[in-house]
């Protein structure tokens, strides 16, 4: 009989084939957070505080859809387990998404332009919510060992840091073949991503295989149970409060280093290079912070990753227009040092929570706590990019005109003030630093570690077998509902 540790192994095919799914989920994202908020306000124009408006309406849809979304994965029986149905199906709906919401309209009315963007923006997160959520949910059930999931997100996040750095260099190279037509530039972009993002679920889905031990019938649907009783689960929030202040301290950043680099540095043309050059740093760094998780905790991981990105955000007090282009890729690698250990540590700590709330609950809910992270993602970041969207405004930011130049049509930038120009170097460094500052107090509440979830899987196998637990057993299990759980 093969022992616990050695049955929870995973082959390298189920971790590649699993890790090729996020693909998608880190190079959407990515493209997102760099380039769609100047893409609504530069090439389909519509006023800043326009395109924030179309990301928060997005979101209060999300708080409806997502979280039926996850129970509805979680309730889902067929012969190819509960979450790869939904991986397989959603092929098609990942292509057509990403293409509509790229696709550069050109009504003549503002107010079209902005409800085709709703209406397109709303299919893509629709479709997000499907894929993600059964892909994240899927991540608990391959194997139950502590830094077995730590591995496996490892590879994860390669695959995804690789789209992330494809995402942030390869779109305006594809824009720029089009000069003179910037609107056939976004298309096709959006054609070859979102092939690029729609095919790799194959692999995920004949890769991977659903536990049958975590399929028996579930219990009768209870609304409160189900969405409000894992906001009391403590080591939930703690780890959820951690993945919001970090994501969005990226999101704030991200969303706004295009107009930095632009309209201060002056060096607009190299922005992908640089965004670039952080993320291939963001991949180096993984097997550091995959080393140091093993030797300390998944928490201490992500404390470094913090510090790492706080301390070097400083730096970029000195850089200006007069600097030399190797000191703006020299704080890119910097920043990626920080946020390689960030991202890692926080996808791999994700699938220890759904093992927490089974000692609770006696269910696996991957698929609930899946969605309620995917809808507080997803709606932090739109808090973030409408409050960011709105302050462009409110600085004083000029939105682009379009003239007829030569007999052409062309997309004019314009020059914008010093008070908007302050504002962005000012928003570039304390904006990031003001969410870390709160990751980094969640973070030190945050309790799971190897040993502690060790004890926790011995407790849950006796549970899922029927066995009984003895006197020792159970105070042990209390002991773990207090720490865990609260």
């Amino acid at each position: 009989m093969t022992t616990p540790e050695r049955s929870e192994k995973l082959g390298i095919w189920t971790k590649i084939g699993f890790g090729l799914g996020d693909i998608y989920g880190g190079g959407a994202s990515m493209i997102i957070s760099f380039y769609y908020l100047h893409f609504l306000t530069d090439v389909v124009r519509i006023n800043p505080t326009l395109a924030g408006t179309a990301f928060l309406i997005s979101k209060i849809y999300d708080a409806v859809t997502d979280p039926f979304e996850g129970v509805l994965t979680d309730r889902t029986r067929t012969p190819m387990g509960r979450r790869r149905p939904y991986l397989l199906g959603g092929i098609i709906l990942v292509f057509l998404s990403f293409f509509l919401m790229w696709y550069p309209v050109n009504y003549a009315s503002e107010s079209g332009r902005f409800i085709y963007t709703i209406a397109t923006y709303l299919f893509f997160s629709t479709t997000v919510s499907i894929v993600m959520i059964s892909y994240n949910a899927l991540a608990s059930e391959l194997t139950l060992d502590y830094n077995e999931r730590t591995s496996l997100s490892s590879i994860r996040i390669f695959f995804s840091s690789f789209s992330s750095i494809l995402a942030a260099v390869i779109p305006l190279e594809i824009v720029k073949w089009f000069p003179n037509d910037i609107r056939t530039g976004y298309t096709v972009m959006a054609l070859c991503f979102g092939i690029f993002y729609a095919l790799p679920f194959l692999a995920t889905f004949f890769a991977t295989k659903e536990r049958p031990e975590f399929q028996k019938k579930p219990k009768p649907f209870n609304l409160r149970q189900t969405f409000i009783a894992p906001f009391k689960v403590r080591s939930f929030v703690s780890v959820l409060l951690m993945y919001l202040m970090s994501f969005v301290a990226m999101d704030t950043v991200s969303s706004i280093v295009i107009y930095f680099m632009k309209y201060y540095i002056g060096k607009g043309s190299i922005t992908n290079y640089v965004n670039g050059a952080l993320l291939i740093t963001q991949v180096a760094s993984i097997p550091f912070y995959v080393y140091l998780s093993k030797k300390t905790s998944k928490r201490t991981s992500f404390l470094v990753g913090c510090a790492v990105w706080m301390f070097s955000l400083f730096f970029s007090f000195l850089l200006g227009p007069s600097s030399p282009t190797w000191t703006l890729y020299a704080f890119a690698v910097a920043v990626g040092a920080g946020t390689g250990g960030i991202v890692v540590m926080i996808y791999a700590m994700f699938p220890d929570i759904p093992d927490i709330d089974e000692l609770q609950s006696g269910e696996r809910r991957e698929g609930t706590y899946s969605s309620i992270t995917s809808f507080m993602r997803k709606f932090s970041s739109a808090i973030a990019l409408f409050l960011v969207s709105n302050a462009l405004t409110l600085s004083g930011y000029v939105q682009p005109i379009e003239e007829v130049v030569n007999g052409v049509q062309k997309i004019v930038e314009q020059a914008q003030t010093p008070q908007f120009i302050l504002f962005l170097r000012l928003l570039f460094i304390f904006g990031p630093i003001f969410f870390l500052i709160f990751a980094i107090i969640f973070a030190l509440r945050y309790p799971l570690t190897a040993s502690i979830h060790a004890r926790l899987n011995e407790i849950l196998e006796k549970n899922r077998k029927g066995v009984a637990l003895s006197t020792a057993e159970q105070q042990e299990a209390d002991y773990l509902k207090h720490l865990l759980i609260g």
